[in-house]
């Protein structure tokens, strides 16, 4: 979190700059619990969004294994799969269901 955005936090939670010190903050306790609360909301945001991108990265990280062993495969009777021709049709499915 960059300076900007923490004062911009402390102005939304009510806090103003000391008329008599200007490079010093004023929050009263009220406004104090409310940057506090702004704070929280923000990290939780930060971090829901760390780990949103976690699970992205495991999921494609796992699509790829899939994909991968797919195409190690050697089939003998490719009707089995339907409208698939063999391992590397399974792996292109595969990777294209991470395009949607």
């Amino acid at each position: 979190m960059t300076k900007e955005e923490i004062i911009e936090m402390a102005r939304e939670a009510g806090g103003y700059y000391s008329k008599k010190y200007p490079d010093e903050w004023r929050l009263d306790d009220d406004d104090l619990v409310r940057f506090a609360k702004l704070i929280r909301a923000d990290y939780g945001k930060l971090h829901a969004s760390l780990w949103l991108k976690r699970i992205d990265d495991a999921v494609k990280k796992e699509r790829e294994e899939c994909a991968k062993i797919c195409e190690k495969l050697v089939l003998e009777d490719d009707s089995f799969y339907g409208e698939f021709s063999g391992g590397k049709d399974c792996a292109k499915a595969i990777r294209e269901r991470g395009q949607e």
